[in-house]
């Protein structure tokens, strides 16, 4: 299967990184270092190579160099598909951040036609029993990486409600101000739901193909309050009757923005909610690992993934497990951890870079043990 990985990624007042310089090669890359030393801000660079606000949805400007605020660059060669792409990504000034592939500028949606990015930070470990906006972003960025398209729909869908909850606010009653924004809403929900119902689909058929030692998790899309409408038409006719209604909240009560993602640990029956966290945490890897496999078969090589302090909640035969099907899932895979020993089970399979850090800024030592 052709790979999909950086064999170079240059840092400039990014993060901590003042400047930096990896040189890489398709293996798995290991960053460990003591915390706060910088490792996070390296995936969070990497996560920039995909749509969307990367792993911490930061803002451009928060992400430059401080005290400089002299804006922020980064560079890498990504090789995709027996292609190499030079890909460079800039905020300047507080300006929105710039991309140009091969030289040339192109949209962050670009991006998602030359790389496919996954991650699992512990902001994550979380999701089972935080509120619903966080499993909708987990559901979307993970429908995102199959069809790139889907955040155009989003962005068309959120524009379209934003302008209709203003008229709701200010108590506007003429049906007619209604009816374009929940024709554009209807459209773009419509898009939005069967998305989410067709990456569901390839995840629950990469699960069920799958030799592996995590826990399968069973996925289901429900709605806070009813059902979602399946067509355009439907969810129209819905938002059309539930007007009086969203006029005395001052806010849209029905559309895929009000979808939840409900999970289950298959083999015990128990909601993912009620799981131990060290089972919510092996549901959430086997979630990725599923993604990850669909999408080496739907892409057609498998993702960068980042996977930030993977180590912890696992034990020792869960992470050699880990390991083992990154290693043959053939991902370059970026993880981070306070020691090199969380790794030793992937010995030279993978290679090593420490992170440290003096002063607010930070340093790479690379270490190749090819």
């Amino acid at each position: 299967m052709p790979g999909l990985y950086l064999s170079d990624l240059t840092l400039s007042h990014f993060r901590s990184h003042k400047a930096a310089r990896l040189a890489l090669d398709p293996r798995p890359v290991v960053l460990h270092g003591p915390n706060g030393a910088g490792k996070t801000n390296i995936l969070e660079a990497v996560s920039l190579f995909s749509p969307g606000r990367g792993l911490r949805r930061a803002a451009a400007q928060d992400m430059a160099r401080r005290p400089e605020a002299l804006g922020w660059k980064l560079s890498g060669l990504l090789h995709s598909l027996h292609q190499v792409h030079e890909i460079e990504i800039t905020a300047q000034d507080g300006a929105a951040r710039q991309v140009r592939i091969d030289e040339k500028a192109a949209t962050q949606m670009a991006l998602g036609r030359v790389a496919r990015v996954l991650w699992l930070v512990p902001s994550m470990d979380r999701l089972w029993i935080e509120g619903a906006e966080g499993r909708r972003r987990f559901l979307d960025r993970m429908t995102m990486s199959f069809l790139p398209g889907h955040g155009d729909a989003a962005l068309a869908y959120d524009k379209a409600m934003r302008e209709r909850n203003r008229l709701l606010k200010d108590q506007v009653r003429d049906a007619h101000w209604y009816l374009a924004l929940e024709h554009q809403m209807a459209e773009a929900g419509a898009q939005i739901h069967a998305n989410r119902q067709a990456a569901l689909a390839q995840i629950a058929e990469a699960q069920a193909e799958a030799q592996t030692a995590f826990p399968v998790a069973e996925l289901d899309l429900t709605q806070t309050e009813g059902e979602m409408p399946d067509s355009a038409e439907d969810l129209r006719e819905a938002l059309a009757e539930c007007r009086f209604r969203d006029l005395m909240a001052g806010r849209t009560l029905v559309g895929p923005h009000r979808a939840d993602l409900y999970g289950v640990y298959a083999a015990k029956g128990v909601p993912a909610a009620d799981c131990s966290t060290g089972e919510q945490k092996a549901l959430l890897v086997s979630l990725i690992l599923a993604n990850a496999r669909a999408l080496a078969r739907d892409f057609g090589a498998p993702p960068l993934l980042l996977l930030d302090e993977v180590a912890a909640h696992l034990d020792a035969s869960r992470r050699a497990a880990l390991y083992d099907e990154i290693c043959a899932l053939g991902a370059q895979a970026w993880m981070t951890g306070t020691g090199p020993e969380l790794f030793a089970e992937l010995g030279e399979r993978a290679q090593y870079i420490e992170i440290t850090e003096t002063d607010g800024t930070s340093h790479i030592t690379q270490k190749d043990t090819e």
